[in-house]
């Protein structure tokens, strides 16, 4: 399969998390419920990892890859606890979107941290997801 198709079903996954998120923090600490999601998400990758056979490349990491990938984990920690938060606020339909404003993010940082060259479809569908974003916000 390509990227695109494992894109799309990231994105539906993505709003199955919004939805069941949302219902999983309405009567919960966001915190707890973050921490219980995470544990899930630790068994599961885990266990994938097993299946597959993925162990074995664990010697063959170097420090560099692994400094950024704790850092990585890091930031999706933070996000986590930042978006159950936000569930736990706000309606799904505007929480979601916003959070996804990281597409417009991800580009920006892309092109200033890892040198990705910007082209104008590309410039001009972060212009429309930040337009959105906003109307959603405000809407």
């Amino acid at each position: 399969m390509s990227w695109f198709v494992f894109a799309l079903f990231s994105a539906v996954f993505a709003a199955a998390t919004a939805i069941l998120g949302r219902l999983g923090v309405k009567d919960v600490n966001s915190n707890l419920a973050t921490a219980i999601r995470t544990v899930v998400v630790l068994v599961f990758a885990w266990g994938i990892v097993f299946a597959t056979g993925a162990q074995q490349e664990l010697g063959k990491l170097s420090r560099g890859t692994v400094g950024f990938l704790i850092a990585s984990g890091l930031a999706t920690g933070i996000s986590w606890l930042f978006y159950f938060r936000a569930l736990q606020l706000g309606t799904a339909s505007k929480v979601a979107p916003v959070d996804r404003f990281s597409v417009v993010l991800t580009v920006v940082f892309a092109a200033v941290f890892l040198g990705e060259r910007l082209s104008w479809g590309v410039a001009a569908g972060a212009a429309l997801v930040t337009a959105g974003t906003i109307l959603i916000a405000l809407g």
